[in-house]
């Protein structure tokens, strides 16, 4: 009775003291969304789109197919996936008992004056036979061991293991619709860069033919040498800038083609679309749909409910454990012994209660620990969603004003355009010097390279808000 009642306060203490938890700092409040994106009162999102509806040149969708099937980095985040999906399957095995198979042989030798040498000399095993003093040792038998999760420590880690699996997908789908997002701006900046190149070579042409004109005048003494070569200085500068631009356009193929995961290759496209493309018709929907649709938001938000079971299962530490041990099995000295049953036969099961009494600290500092990278992924997941308001909004009232811009930007290059043909008219007639035919020229270059520079900025403000919206992925 004595050795029971200590027993039964051995469990209580080791009880009591197991289920005391420190005290934890408190998550902080979750910030509220906003109705709407400032004056936009539409609740309908481009996202919604697929990438094939939102982006409808077809060689810029053959260019997404292949990256698509192709890209690097894509292909890393599915591994991820695997592996996640893989470490769900190790959380759901701990749930099982373990079951092992044991077989194995051995020989032996005891002294004949010790306590079991004498058992063994004076025990008869069949009718006239001893046991021997040099004994073997077969054995075959399965050993499982089975820890019953009675505080869900183990299945809180399994559900942990699924929503970072769940993460990792979310993170597969920012990759997607980041790299849908990353060739649509490379292939328009091809775009820009096309028409660029061909104003600047339809410039050259004229600053040519006008300096082949300012030679026949310096011949004739109507103007002197210093017209000459400010006109040759003049031609030498675009020739300069053609080849900035051609070099831009290798580089910018070689990108695409390193985000297609090909060897670098002239990029198929039309290139007299740009300046005239339609802008697709933006509408940004709601807040609250960024929650469902951004997939770094989705991710963060899993992550954040990982990191609340991991405080879980880590203030599950603190309490007993129930273990169970268990084999069955053959043992016998000789080999044919093995099969007399049951004489041969093995058997145990044992229960263990177990739990942490003295030297508690890194159970406690593991649990801290847990309940920081908690309020760590909280505060992550809020970053994430201010993160996608500032974006949303940064990108609608880049799209307005640039809107604005583009129109006040059409009327500069007719205005210089009709400037242009002015100045050479009166040069023709003396009634205007070569200085001012050369500053009109190079203010209608100008105007009309950030004509096409403001176009592919609108073209890259609506592919950023498709994806700071989080269309692309589905």
């Amino acid at each position: 009775m004595r050795n029971r009642a200590y027993l039964i306060i051995l469990l209580l203490m080791i009880f009591m003291g197991a289920c005391k938890t420190p005290a934890l700092i408190e998550e902080p409040k979750m910030l509220n969304l906003p109705a709407f994106f400032g004056n936009a009162k539409d609740t309908t999102s481009i996202a919604s789109l697929p990438w094939r509806n939102y982006f409808k040149d077809p060689l810029l969708q053959k260019l997404i197919d292949t990256a698509l099937t192709n890209n690097q980095e894509l292909m890393m985040v599915l591994q991820e996936i695997e592996m996640a999906r893989n470490d769900i399957r190790v959380r759901q095995g701990m749930l099982l008992p373990f079951v092992t198979g044991r077989g194995g042989a051995g020989i032996d030798k005891v002294g004949r004056y010790t306590s079991q040498g004498a058992g063994d000399a004076s025990t008869d095993i069949s009718p006239g036979k001893k046991v021997p003093d040099w004994l073997t040792d077969q054995v075959a038998g399965a050993y499982a061991h089975w820890e019953i999760d009675i505080w869900k420590k183990l299945r809180n880690a399994r559900q942990a293991a699924v929503q970072r699996y769940l993460a990792t997908v979310e993170g597969k789908n920012f990759v997607i619709t980041s790299l849908v997002s990353e060739i649509a701006g490379d292939y328009y900046e091809l775009l820009a860069l096309d028409n660029q190149l061909e104003i600047v070579r339809q410039s050259i042409t004229l600053l040519k033919n006008a300096l082949e004109v300012i030679r026949i005048q310096k011949e004739g003494a109507m103007v002197n040498e210093l017209a000459v070569k400010k006109f040759e200085a003049e031609v030498f500068n675009y020739q300069g800038q053609e080849f900035e631009i051609i070099q831009k356009i290798r580089e910018t193929e070689n990108e695409i083609n390193f985000l297609l995961a090909r060897y670098p290759q002239p990029i198929e496209r039309d290139k007299t679309l740009f300046i005239n493309m339609t802008l697709p018709a933006v509408s940004a929907g709601i807040p609250s749909q960024l929650l469902q649709r951004r997939p770094d938001i989705r991710q963060a938000e899993m992550e954040l409910a990982a990191s609340r079971l991991d405080v879980k299962v880590a203030r599950a530490e603190f309490y007993p454990s129930l273990e169970l041990n268990g084999a069955q099995g053959l043992n016998a000295f000789r080999p044919d012994y093995l099969v007399r049953l049951p004489e041969s036969m093995i058997f145990s099961l044992a229960g263990e209660l177990t739990g942490p009494i003295f030297n508690r600290s890194a159970i406690s500092a593991e649990y801290r620990n847990a309940n920081a990278r908690q309020i760590q992924s909280l505060y992550h997941y809020q970053q994430t969603i201010l993160g996608a308001m500032k974006e949303v909004s940064t990108e609608l009232s880049r799209i307005e004003k640039l809107q604005k811009i583009y129109e006040l930007k059409s009327q500069e290059v007719e205005a210089l355009s009709r400037s242009i043909d002015v100045s050479n008219e009166l040069f023709k007639y003396a009634r205007a010097d070569y200085l001012e035919v050369l500053m009109t020229q190079r203010d209608g270059l100008e105007s009309r390279l950030e004509l096409i520079e403001t176009r592919l900025q609108q073209m890259m403000a609506t592919t950023h808000l498709y994806k700071y919206l989080g269309g692309g992925w589905n």
